[in-house]
């Protein structure tokens, strides 16, 4: 018969377990990296912006009701020379020219009184004779 001998510095003594429980450890404390950020931020923002398309395109657009304007208005061809101040003194004798002048220039869309030899600029109707 074969007998093996085991040092007793080679058993490793298991230690006993005891009645009491040990406490649970604390659960780690969740962080998010800038990638999660992102991610969480573009869930807030899909929704938001599918929401706010969906209302877009379904929108109606602008009708225009009625019948069209009738009011059209005279057109007088600057001749070579002329200013905006003769062309209002020709118009309306009696009448400030400051005053039609600026009417003019707010009906055209003018930067400046100047105008050019051949220019085509509308006249208001209370202006046109």
């Amino acid at each position: 018969m074969t007998t093996i001998a085991v040092p007793h510095t080679a058993v490793r003594a298991v230690p006993a377990r005891s009645a009491a429980v040990r406490p649970a450890a604390p659960a780690p404390r969740l962080r998010l990296t800038r990638r999660g950020r992102v991610v969480l931020g573009g869930l807030a923002v899909v929704p938001v912006l599918l929401v706010g398309l969906l209302l877009g395109v379904g929108a109606p657009g602008a009708v225009a009701e009625g019948e069209p304007s009738a009011d059209t208005h005279s057109y007088v061809s600057v001749a070579p020379g002329q200013t905006l101040w003769q062309l209002a003194e020709s118009l309306v004798p009696g009448a400030d020219p400051r005053e039609v002048i600026a009417d003019i220039m707010d009906l055209n869309r003018l930067e400046s009184a100047s105008v050019a030899a051949g220019q085509r600029l509308a006249i208001p109707h209370r202006y046109a004779g």
